[in-house]
């Protein structure tokens, strides 16, 4: 690659230096020294070339068509040669004139810049990539290596603003972003302390690269967030077993403890049954604590069939719809997904609840677990400055993931 590019520069130089020299005359002294140069350029002797592009620029009295080709040939040789200083200066000088195309313009500035970033002078690298563009370069691997100069030169929010512009490209064009452009945003986020950027990345990498980590990373930023209430631990958990992202014990005891609590008993059996079949629970120093709680579930399961009737009927009888949505929560996590989500649905119908965006949540819910359609529309519904809405905005992600 690296040789293509100074072959390509170099070929457009020494079209340029025959059409030059077709238009003006050049004088003996200034022609031959760079006529060898030409040569020694083609045969990829760049540093001998350069030493011949000296000899003729020693010449006085340039006219200046001559000193024009002189920074030409200076420019492809110095170029293979690895002379990045000099390269830039004739750069310079050539732009001067007005006499290069701006096409000429974005291939020199390209071949600049890709020599400072071997020499891993990425500073240099970075404002050569950026003149690239405005010399109206359109090259993706350009583009790639700009982005880089960006992040190894420590401009770390300037590569994050390229990055997040050309992930928002590929969004708007229906294509997935590249992971190693998320994963860089990712990093140069971190740098920055950008918890905004952060998030942005995070969420794009579990949607189309779902990994336990970063749900891991994704829901404990989201429980450190300010004004996160601790009522929606549970829902936490929830979002976290169904990414797989819930690991330790103390988290599968802690989430069936509080399922309880909640009157959701089939939930915390499904989670106590997890663990058990994880080998996650029912092991180690722990293992007795584990099984009473396993039996406890199995009680209040009992206990919760036997009065299951009575507690419908006070729900449909109840001024409000706060208890039929928590029954009908609980009896979609249970299994019976159709009577659920109708209950919840009445619920949220007969109004006056105490926590509507909640409601809606669980609805939400309820519906993604059930395979139902409508369950991004919920979601998308649910406001709160609490945290329903992060949750809501998180299990839509999951959904579509998972749809």
């Amino acid at each position: 690659m690296k040789q293509l590019r100074f072959t390509a520069l170099a070929a457009a130089c020494l079209i340029a230096f025959g059409a030059a020299q077709a238009q003006e005359s050049v004088r003996p002294d200034v022609g031959k020294p760079l006529q060898a140069a030409q040569e020694l350029i083609k045969a990829g002797k760049y540093k001998d070339a350069l030493a011949k592009v000296r000899d003729a620029d020693a010449v006085s009295g340039k006219n200046a068509n001559e000193s024009y080709l002189i920074e030409r040939m200076r420019i492809a040789a110095a170029s293979g040669a690895g002379d990045n200083d000099t390269a830039a200066r004739s750069f310079e000088a050539l732009a001067a004139t007005g006499k290069v195309a701006p096409a000429d313009k974005a291939r020199m500035a390209e071949s600049i810049s890709g020599g400072y970033y071997r020499a891993k002078d990425y500073a240099r690298a970075m404002q050569w990539g950026q003149r690239y563009f405005k010399e109206g370069g359109t090259s993706g691997s350009m583009r790639t290596l700009l982005i880089q100069s960006q992040y190894l030169s420590g401009d770390y929010a300037g590569a994050a603003r390229e990055l997040t512009g050309e992930i928002q490209a590929a969004e708007k064009a229906g294509t997935p972003p590249a992971q190693d452009r998320l994963n860089l945003l990712l990093n140069a986020a971190s740098q920055l302390k950008d918890p905004g950027a952060t998030v942005f990345a995070l969420e794009r990498l579990v949607t189309y690269y779902p990994k336990k980590e970063y749900w891991v990373d994704l829901l404990s930023r989201m429980q450190r967030k300010p004004g996160f209430s601790d009522r929606l631990v549970l829902d936490t958990y929830r979002l976290s077993l169904a990414t797989g992202s819930m690991s330790s014990a103390s988290d599968f005891m802690e989430m069936s403890q509080l399922a309880l609590q909640a009157g959701h008993e089939l939930e915390a059996k499904q989670v106590v049954d997890k663990g058990f079949a994880t080998g996650v629970l029912g092991t180690g120093a722990e293992a007795d604590r584990h099984k009473r709680l396993r039996d406890l579930v199995m009680k209040r399961i009992d206990e919760a069939k036997a009065a299951r009737a009575a507690a419908e009927s006070e729900a449909n009888a109840a001024k409000d719809g706060n208890a039929l949505v928590s029954l009908g929560f609980s009896t979609a996590l249970g299994g019976d997904s159709a009577k659920g989500l109708q209950m919840m649905q009445q619920g949220i119908a007969k109004g006056s609840l105490k926590r509507p965006e909640d409601a809606k949540l669980h609805l939400g819910v309820a519906q993604v677990l059930a395979g139902d359609a409508k369950a991004q529309a919920t979601l998308k519904s649910v406001g709160g400055a609490d945290g329903t809405a992060d949750l809501a905005r998180l299990w839509s992600l999951y959904a579509r993931r998972k749809g």
